[in-house]
Formats: structure tokens, sequence, C-alpha cells
């Protein structure tokens, strides 16, 4: 069955090597982002400089709609045998969104709310960063109802980091 890893850069090793996903995404700053872990595949790691900054003018290297195209062609690459491992500082705003943009692209319009109150359920530390959910809103046409649904969330458990979170392709 396919399905999405969400992880924080602390546990990437670990899960690297207990879930053997065939896909690597980092979003990190770009004074941050790691080079390729030791015997991945480097044209299977996408990485993603962006800061986690949800207003523009807020900081240097925000997320993009360039950030978010790049997300969309390298995911849809993935055949979906093995997991596809997304993964940020904290694993609890930048790959949230970047998981929430991956299941709305693969499990198709008009099923935004299921999969952010899924994402809830599965992870109660998730807080998708809005910049990134909304460009991806706009690049897969969604009209505003990806951030919507970010709105039927109930408030984020408060953590420092979050912990390895499995969202399976089918059955949210």
């Amino acid at each position: 069955m396919p399905r999405l890893l969400v992880s924080p850069l602390s546990s990437l090793v670990d899960v690297l090597q207990t879930h053997d996903p065939s896909h690597l995404v980092s979003l990190l700053s770009p004074e941050h982002m790691i080079e390729t872990p030791a015997g991945f595949p480097a044209a299977r790691h996408l990485k993603l400089g962006v800061n986690d900054i949800v207003d523009t003018s807020a900081g240097p290297a925000p997320p993009g709609r360039a950030h978010i195209e790049a997300l969309l062609e390298f995911s849809r690459g993935w055949d979906g045998e093995r997991p596809l491992l997304i993964h940020c500082w904290a694993g609890i705003s930048r790959s949230m969104a970047s998981a929430f943009t991956v299941l709305c692209d693969r499990l198709g319009p008009d099923l935004e709310i299921e999969i952010a109150q899924a994402m809830r359920r599965r992870a109660p530390h998730a807080q998708p960063n809005r910049l990134l959910v909304r460009h991806a809103d706009d690049a897969l046409g969604r009209q505003g109802k990806m951030l919507a649904a970010l709105n039927t969330m109930a408030p984020p458990l408060l953590l420092e980091e979050g912990t390895t979170t499995d969202f399976p392709l089918v059955g949210l």
C-alpha cells in the first residue's frame, strides 16, 4: 500500500533504516540543507531550501510556488511501491504541508477536509505551513479548499518536535 512518512530531521537516519523509503524530500532552510544521506540515490532526494515562514516579508527563502511545483513533479514520479519520506526540521509545519499537498494531489479533489481531519487524527502535532498550502491550493486549482480544510483541523498539540507519522494513501 502506498504511504507517506513524515518525520523530523532528528529521526531521519532511523526512518531511512526502518522503513526503506524509495524517495526523500527535505524541507530545510537553505543554510541548514543536508547532503543526500549515504547510500540513498541523489536522484530520488528532493531538496527544497525554504524557511518555515508564512509571510513573504518575514525573512529570506519563504515558501513559493516553485517549491510546490517541484514537490508535485517529484511526488508524481514516485511509484508508491516503497514509502515516500518527507522531513523538515521538526516534522510539524513544512513537512506536514508537503504531505497534505501530496495527499490532496494523489487522492483527488473534494477530499481536502477528510484529508486534513485524518492528518489531525494521525498527527495531533501537525501544523501545516499555510503559505506552502496556499501555493499548493493554487497549483492544484482547489480554489481555496485546501486552506479552508486546514481551518477544520482542531488546534495542534504544541510540541517542539513531532514524531514520525505514517499516512497511507487509502483508508485515511
